[in-house]
């Protein structure tokens, strides 16, 4: 993992602890938000909101699914805004 790549998982960290009012020492990249965390539905909507804002990204309701912990939503995050594009070497 790149450093750009470690300094948004950090990032997408403290969004997450912040909106489920947790630390961030007590979640992993495959801890579940609801199963280890209590998260309910509107967290992950408020997630989801915070992170659309903070990266100018549009992600797709539907990509919800995927999002159930912090390996999920740094996938999803780096689709929406291309990210996995920038390290595929140039043709």
């Amino acid at each position: 993992m790149t450093t750009a790549a470690k300094d948004r998982m950090a990032e997408m960290r403290d969004i997450v602890c912040e909106i489920l009012e947790i630390d961030p020492d007590e979640i992993t990249e495959d801890s579940l938000f609801k199963e280890d965390h209590g998260a309910d539905s509107m967290g992950t909507i408020e997630i989801l909101g915070l992170l659309e804002k903070q990266y100018n990204i549009v992600i797709d309701e539907g990509e919800l699914i995927r999002m159930v912990n912090l390996s999920g939503v740094f996938a999803v995050v780096s689709e929406a805004a291309g990210w996995e594009r920038e390290a595929d070497p140039a043709p």
